[in-house]
């Protein structure tokens, strides 16, 4: 020991992919399906499209992809990584975990694997994972795969506007490692409130409902959605998100280059920039074309972004997510450079 304090270990995020199924469903095919005028849903939302996974395609499929392209922007093989998070509200099975799946596919014999549930605030509780778990290692690939899938479209009533008008399949991911100071993840928070658990869930296909002739009957085993409640939850927590995560960090909200939101409804989420002391173009706004896809939202608009605009390093981004349980989280980090 030389008496000088440790420098503490930074981790950012080097590498950034996405996948979509090849499937393209206009909203106007989706309202018309439903007796509505062509333009409801997106004059209603702002969707335009949203993404079907096609026959036997899995949630682990859509994430493998995913990962893959994430991967290759970091510049790193499957044996690079020492664990994969995944989350996921559509998993491939009940068990075992959809990131076990991906690990196989991809060969990343050297990762631990599980999946988080945390509905549509997966990516970011998998990103305290990631950086909890890196912070506690030693000898062991300091590289996490953090993903984000859904596969919806398996879990929709065709006829309830409030799901199927807003939800789409895809997946999302980003491979996170160390980085030197001052980049990397500056600040972290986590937050639930299960006593709303039921404003938007599955009901049925677990230990409380198990499938039966009764729970298929009743289409248990779709998405129930309390519009009303769920809009009136993002109104509340988007804003607050913001607010707390630019006082934790010492920073006002206009001094952040981005704010890669979830975006269950992307018309919504954009009108309350303002609101939240933020202007129009720095907030990235990307689910138009591909609808709620849940856990991959966020990082897909974060994939989005780096691919389209570009992150410069140094640039102060803050990724803010929230959904059902109800759960919600922020990560604020200083980009890198070198990223891909």
């Amino acid at each position: 020991m030389n008496g000088r304090p440790a420098v503490r270990q930074r981790w950012a995020i080097s590498g950034t992919g996405s996948y979509l199924p090849g499937r393209r469903v206009p909203s106007a095919e989706v309202s018309l399906s439903m007796g509505l005028d062509a333009g409801w849903i997106e004059d209603r939302t702002g969707i335009r499209h949203r993404h079907v996974a096609g026959p036997g395609q899995a949630a682990s499929d859509l994430a493998t992809a995913a990962a893959r392209r994430a991967l290759d922007a970091a510049g790193l093989a499957p044996g690079d990584l020492g664990l994969i998070v995944l989350g996921t509200s559509t998993p491939d099975e009940l068990g075992p975990s959809t990131a076990c799946r991906v690990q196989a596919a991809l060969g990343a014999g050297r990762a631990a694997a599980f999946d988080v549930a945390a509905a549509c605030t997966g990516f970011v509780y998998g990103l305290q994972t990631a950086v909890g778990w890196l912070a506690t290692q030693r000898g062991k690939p300091p590289h996490v795969l953090v993903i984000g899938v859904e596969v919806y479209s398996r879990f929709l009533n065709a006829d309830d506007r409030a799901t199927a008008a807003l939800f789409g399949d895809g997946a999302a991911a980003a491979v996170i490692g160390p980085a030197p100071p001052p980049y990397g993840i500056a600040s972290m928070g986590l937050g639930a409130d299960g006593s709303r658990a039921g404003d938007v869930l599955i009901p049925a296909g677990g230990s409380r409902a198990p499938a039966s002739p009764g729970t298929l009957a009743s289409l248990g085993h779709t998405i129930h959605m309390d519009a009303r409640a769920v809009r009136s939850f993002i109104v509340d927590i988007l804003p607050r998100l913001i607010t707390e995560a630019t006082d934790d960090a010492g920073v006002k909200p206009s001094e952040l280059s981005l704010v890669v939101p979830h975006q269950p409804n992307p018309r919504l989420v954009a009108s309350l920039a303002d609101q939240a002391g933020l202007a129009p173009d720095q907030m990235v706004i990307a689910g138009q074309d591909v609808g709620n896809i849940g856990a991959a939202s966020l990082p897909y608009a974060l994939d989005h972004a780096v691919r389209t605009r570009g992150i410069g390093a140094g640039e102060v981004v803050l990724l803010a997510g929230f959904g059902a349980g109800l759960t919600w989280g922020h990560t604020l980090m200083v980009w890198p450079p070198g990223h891909a």
